[in-house]
């Protein structure tokens, strides 16, 4: 009994400092708590989703009740709809993540410079005419054009039905977003008279050229090759115009600066504050002046400023102050990253 009970004591320590070891990290004598697992991780590729659920038949029963959607229409969409693991695994390891100096060369290519450039030549009358009507530089909108679908040839090969049920169902962190997205999708769906299983999407689901989301498509997206429909999937005026519809719904100004570089340390413990917020932290321009001592242009309207990090691969930082404009491409997607890339390949596709 007793070589028993040491033998087990003997066995806990060993485990214990194992943990230590591997994981590089302090463990309570209580005992580890081992890291979250995830999502991915807690489901099979193709596991059928419990439509007797709780939330699903929550969410069965407001499509029916407020939106309309009949049980026999909800029973054949619904039919046989499963788990698409893949789609769980990329949201875990979503490029925004990543250091700026690894993020940027993915998108900023001579590759998509020379593209970007061509295709302003091409598509300069229609891009003439939304500078005009909506007030969003021709350069940006091409930028995102280019970085959301490569210019259209990208526009996605999972299910988006799949994709947003998946996210719905096995993904808790972002479940009630996408339970809305699912209910936009299948609004918009039978709006465009569209059979919701037919349409392809990104894993993150947003689909088209525009890589809209659901929501994003029945709030921003124009008709502006005046056919009646609004068509980001091969209509290049819809696109583009529906890019820069977007952006001037979220106060884009014309000619008005995207950011501004301020240096590579920030000198004031304001601007690390208004840093350490993010996209929610805001100081006005004369601040950021003083502060850093650099010469800024003037923000419209007075309105202020984010300041805005990005990783140098030499383990530097470049700060940046981030304009409204740039803001508003935060409203696109809500990465400082990916604005300062969208902003970065315009100005090259502007050279």
């Amino acid at each position: 009994m007793r070589y028993s009970v040491l033998h087990r004591t003997v066995v806990s320590l060993f485990i214990l400092l194992s943990c230590v070891a591997i994981f590089d990290c302090p463990v309570s004598l209580a005992g580890a708590t081992p890291p979250e697992p995830l999502a991915a991780e807690l489901v099979e590729d193709g596991q059928a989703i419990d439509l007797t659920s709780q939330r699903y038949q929550g969410l069965l029963r407001e499509l029916e009740t407020r939106h309309g959607f009949s049980r026999e229409e909800l029973d054949r969409i619904f039919a046989g709809v499963t788990i698409k693991k893949r789609v769980l695994e990329l949201m875990d390891t979503q490029w925004e993540a990543k250091p700026y100096f690894e993020y940027f060369p993915r998108f900023v290519t001579p590759q998509m410079i020379e593209e970007g450039k061509r295709l302003l030549v091409q598509h300069r009358e229609v891009l003439e005419r939304i500078e005009k009507e909506l007030g969003v530089e021709r350069e940006i909108v091409v930028a995102i054009w280019g970085i959301e679908s490569k210019f259209g040839d990208h526009k996605g090969a999972f299910s988006m039905f799949q994709t947003l049920n998946t996210m719905f169902d096995a993904y808790p962190r972002r479940s009630k977003f996408y339970r809305e997205q699912l209910i936009e999708y299948l609004l918009l769906c039978r709006e465009n008279g569209v059979d919701p299983l037919v349409i392809t999407g990104s894993y993150g689901g947003a689909f088209g050229q525009t890589q809209f989301i659901p929501s994003s498509f029945r709030l921003y997206a124009v008709d502006f090759d005046g056919d009646g429909r609004r068509d980001v999937w091969e209509s290049v005026p819809d696109v583009l115009a529906s890019i820069a519809n977007y952006l001037s719904r979220f106060g884009w100004a014309f000619k008005a600066p995207v950011y501004q570089e301020i240096g590579k340390e920030l000198k004031g413990e304001k601007l690390e504050k208004a840093y350490a917020k993010g996209r929610k932290g805001f100081v006005s321009c004369a601040e950021v002046k003083k502060i850093q001592d650099v010469d800024l242009p003037k923000s419209p309207e007075n309105k202020n400023l984010t300041i805005v990090g990005l990783e140098l691969r030499d383990g530097g930082m470049r700060y940046v102050a981030g304009y409204p404009n740039f803001q508003a491409i935060t409203k696109w997607n809500n990465s400082n990253r990916y604005a300062m890339a969208v902003a970065e390949l315009a100005e090259k596709i502007r050279e």
